[in-house]
């Protein structure tokens, strides 16, 4: 997959090839997001086309509404996700408020017939673009005829007889309900980073932990303990995460995630680590003593071990 950042970069790499494009945030692309990827790119391989995926950086929500703990997936894990998707070009348009104000005869003027050879456009089923959302399924069908172009709308995609959206997902991850948003992402959710120095209290009580300076874009999982695998150098290791504040120790409001590998014993500070949430097990809570503490900590261990011998 070649990742366009500009036009300059455009004429750089295209050639003159048919196309089929797409346009759309993509964020954490989940299982609907691959069934109308998988369609594209299967149409593209018959027809002998390029895929071109239209996307914004930063998403639109982070500039309109200045939101942070958002995203389900930092942009480079997007880029790889949908790579895996048979995506050909990726064009990242740089997204800013003046940007926001192109009206949708503009947007697919500058942006998406900038391609030559387009066959056809696909959009999903809520798919809106252009200054306020103004520009519908029907705007884009007048526009997308005139360029002799075949527009394509997906219908809504379920599972289990239930919707899926990013919007579902991120909701699914704020409550905690790792199992849901498994099936809904078609893979368990993840938070990469690397691992920092912490207060070193884990290790003093016999339970080292690893703690994960994660991108504060993201979005986190309600607090609270889960079963997770980590993945440290390629080899992927069980192990419980807690998500909080370590109200028996702390009285402050910074979150962490700390994260003790079972039956791991190496030292991993500056690497590189991906946190998989599988299932909450309990929510946080402040323990009367340290020794309370040990007890809950070593009956999650046992707990996170029989979900693994089970699973």
């Amino acid at each position: 997959m070649i990742v366009i950042k500009s036009f300059e970069d455009l004429k750089e790499v295209y050639a003159e090839e048919k196309v089929q494009v797409t346009i759309g945030n993509f964020d954490g692309v989940h299982v609907g997001h691959r069934e109308f990827l998988a369609r594209i790119s299967n149409d593209c391989k018959k027809s002998k086309a390029k895929f071109v995926l239209i996307t914004f950086i930063p998403h639109p929500v982070q500039i309109l509404k200045a939101q942070t703990g958002f995203l389900i997936n930092t942009y480079n894990e997007r880029r790889e996700l949908l790579a895996e998707c048979g995506v050909d070009y990726l064009l990242e348009v740089d997204f800013t408020r003046d940007f926001s104000t192109l009206s949708p005869e503009e947007f697919l003027k500058k942006y998406v017939f900038s391609f030559s050879g387009i066959e056809k456009v696909y959009l999903g089923h809520d798919f809106a673009f252009g200054a306020n959302k103004s520009g519908d399924y029907k705007l884009a069908k007048t526009l997308c005829e005139k360029e002799n172009i075949q527009l394509i709308l997906q219908d809504e995609f379920k599972t289990h007889n239930h919707s899926v959206s990013s919007s579902i997902v991120r909701n699914e991850i704020k409550l905690g309900e790792m199992e849901k948003v498994k099936l809904l992402l078609g893979r368990a959710y993840f938070l990469s980073g690397h691992v920092i120095k912490g207060q070193g209290r884990g290790k003093q009580i016999g339970f080292p932990t690893a703690n994960l300076d994660y991108d504060k874009s993201l979005i986190l999982p309600a607090g609270g303990v889960y079963v997770t695998q980590t993945t440290v150098h390629g080899m992927t290791y069980n192990s419980v995460t807690n998500i909080g504040i370590n109200p028996t120790f702390n009285a402050g409001h910074v979150i962490n995630i700390e994260t003790h590998l079972i039956d791991f014993n190496r030292d991993i500070y500056g690497e590189n680590m991906r946190v998989s949430f599988l299932k909450k097990l309990r929510d946080e809570k402040k323990f009367s003593s340290v020794n309370d503490l040990i007890a809950q900590i070593e009956a999650d261990v046992k707990t996170a071990k029989d979900f693994f011998k089970n699973d």
